[in-house]
């Protein structure tokens, strides 16, 4: 981030994002940075996100959903998937993607940089809730 002015707000938001585990939003991103005492704004968060995303220290990810999350950019080749009852972001990795790529490579004679794979289902927990309410 150099070049760029290292506020602790926008250290401190790096910080979360990085502590979490797969995928952040920025609502929630604002509520962790909030629940520690700091005093950020909306406005901060979002400003900083698209910092983030401009200099490629975070990807942003719609996944299908109507809001966009964000993870710790380097991380290649792995895929989503997304619960359509409570939200659920699930990553794996499957060297069918690799394979996807290749090919597309070799057919079509593009440089491929960047790979994004989402698939859309239910969990376990909502497929059963949504089994039961389609019962009744």
């Amino acid at each position: 981030m150099e070049n760029y002015r290292q506020s602790s707000q926008r250290q401190l938001l790096l910080k979360l994002i990085s502590e979490v585990n797969g995928h952040i939003d920025a609502k929630e991103l604002y509520r962790r940075a909030n629940a520690q005492g700091n005093s950020v704004s909306t406005a901060t968060v979002y400003r900083s996100l698209n910092l983030f995303k401009e200099l490629g220290i975070v990807d942003e990810r719609s996944l299908g959903q109507r809001h966009y999350c964000y993870e710790v950019s380097g991380k290649l080749d792995h895929c989503h998937v997304v619960c359509q009852g409570c939200g659920k972001i699930v990553e794996f990795e499957t060297p069918l993607v690799n394979q996807l790529v290749e090919a597309a490579q070799r057919e079509h004679g593009f440089n491929i940089t960047k790979t994004e794979l989402y698939l859309k289902g239910y969990c376990p927990w909502c497929e059963r809730e949504r089994e039961l309410s389609l019962r009744h």
